[in-house]
């Protein structure tokens, strides 16, 4: 005889069934937007808390050992034979439930708490996903070994809380932001070990004569790669489908902008594509890095940006203008060693102090406002500095002058969001009085935001989000960790300090 918690579980799990086909059953056109768009939302925090029901029945098939009965070698091989699913969505199932379930001891007494008890309440709240929980696990698989318990009780706090904010993708940017305050001479993995993990390889030819090709790019490597594929892999470059396409440009044959539009026009393939025909034309043997030319006013070159208490104590990570890190150590190696590296360096309010290239002049205003904003302003908007361009906050037909003060980064998409009218964005540089002053707002029309509230993006500055970590936990000043010669110390403080006025 069922007792009632059996048939309160039963009786559940028919009315679940008997619910889902009775939505699939009917038709959804009748339904205004509003209601379509609330029953989406409805709907997706059910199934993320139905992934907690699921984390749950996972724990009680491996406790009634139903994968060893079942002849499975593993739980996450049981999920992939039991509910057909692939088996890198079986081992994410399978370690969700590991770190985020209670699992009972001998002697049935149940651990105090999840691995990830915050992570674990909000899948249980259907505040986040199981994608969103991958990436915490991620992150917090890389904290050191030697991390206070109350430092990780934190670091798992603080991304369970921005995770019912964030979606999974920028979800890497605190996680980085937070393993930067846990150790802040960025000694988790030293330039061996990356070094060690280097790699690329190519399969054997398919039937289909494609292959497919695995890389492990270091720091270095993905500056570079991000310096050219924001130029070579834009609309309307490099694709064999266009004859017009131009391949290369150099500064003695520009690519005229016309030209480049109507290209762009035309560009039916995706971003994916557009990478692999940018990867075809550097590989190609008539190849010269010199017909790069330059993109978006600036020399086609890695630019790196860091603060000058990192660049005094060899520490920390500098970024790139297309919204990656690189150990500050290695991003002094990358500036000695190569010509076309730009180096923007800022001082502790994020105020460039010098914007330097080893052999090129600078458009100036540019490297700035990437050393400060780092990507589009607009809120909410991931675009990096590499695939955004000038925007003048007051626009110049009225009146707006081309100074620092009044520009700032905005991507195509939405810069053209800016115009006049009710459905129009506005743009704003916040005052001295703001939470964040001299940083750019943008206003959002009466139907997004009725309230027309100035917001700004904190996606690139993932450390605003981070601004109410306990003290104990932000980085100290280690003076000089890594060891300065004194002759190094006086060149790099001579090119943080900025020239006199003319």
């Amino acid at each position: 005889m069922e007792s009632r918690e059996e048939t309160a579980i039963t009786t559940g799990a028919a009315a679940l069934v008997a619910a889902v086909d009775s939505l699939t059953a009917l038709s959804l056109i009748p339904l205004p937007d509003t209601d379509i768009v609330e029953l989406m939302q409805q709907i997706e925090t059910s199934t993320r808390r139905l992934a907690s029901v699921q984390r749950d029945l996972i724990v009680q098939a491996c406790a009634r050992s139903l994968p060893t009965k079942n002849g499975s070698g593993s739980p996450a091989l049981y999920l992939q034979a039991v509910l057909h699913i692939s088996h890198g969505d079986a081992i994410n199932r399978w370690r969700t439930a590991e770190d985020l379930a209670v699992w009972h001891r001998v002697g049935d007494e149940p651990d105090p708490a999840p691995v990830l008890p915050c992570s674990a309440q909000a899948l249980d709240d259907g505040a986040i996903s199981l994608d969103h929980v991958r990436v915490i696990r991620q992150v917090m698989n890389r904290l050191p070994s030697k991390v206070p318990a109350e430092a990780r009780a934190y670091a798992e706090e603080e991304l369970a809380r921005q995770a019912r904010a964030l979606d999974p993708t920028h979800l890497p940017r605190i996680g980085e932001r937070i393993l930067g305050y846990l150790d802040p001479d960025g000694k988790l993995t030293d330039d061996d070990d990356r070094q060690r993990l280097r790699s690329a390889s190519a399969s054997p030819q398919r039937y289909d004569l494609m292959s497919t090709l695995t890389v492990e790019l270091t720091p270095d490597a993905r500056g570079a790669f991000d310096a050219v594929m924001a130029k070579l892999a834009r609309p309307g470059m490099c694709n064999p489908a266009d004859k017009e396409s131009p391949w290369a440009e150099d500064e003695d044959n520009p690519i005229p902008r016309d030209v480049l539009e109507a290209c762009a026009a035309r560009d039916e393939r995706t971003k994916v594509q557009r990478q692999h025909d940018a990867l075809l034309a550097v590989l190609h043997p008539d190849f010269n890095p010199a017909k790069l030319g330059s993109h978006r006013g600036l020399p086609v070159s890695t630019i790196l940006t860091m603060s000058i208490e990192d660049v005094e104590r060899v520490a920390g990570v500098a970024t790139t203008a297309t919204g990656g890190t690189v150990p500050v150590p290695e991003a002094l190696k990358l500036v000695a060693r190569r010509s076309k590296t730009f180096v923007l360096v800022k001082n502790k309010d994020g105020m460039p102090l010098h914007l330097g290239e080893a052999r090129l002049a600078n458009p100036a205003q540019r490297l700035a406002l990437i050393a400060t904003e780092r990507g589009c302003t607009r809120p909410g908007c991931s675009a990096p500095a590499s695939m955004a361009a000038v925007h003048h906050v007051t626009e110049f037909c009225k009146g707006g002058r081309t100074d620092i003060e009044n520009l700032t980064l905005a991507c195509d998409h939405c810069h053209a969001l800016v115009k006049d009218g009710p459905r129009g964005w506005k743009t704003i540089k916040l005052g001295a009085d703001s939470d964040f002053p001299g940083r750019t707002a943008w206003i959002a029309p009466a139907h997004v935001d009725p309230s027309g509230t100035p917001q700004v993006n904190h996606l690139h500055h993932p450390d605003e989000l981070m601004a109410e970590a306990p003290p104990s936990l932000r980085p100290g000043r280690v003076c000089r960790a890594w060891g300065l010669s004194p002759v190094r110390y006086r060149v790099l403080r001579r090119v943080a300090t900025p020239p006199p006025r003319q």
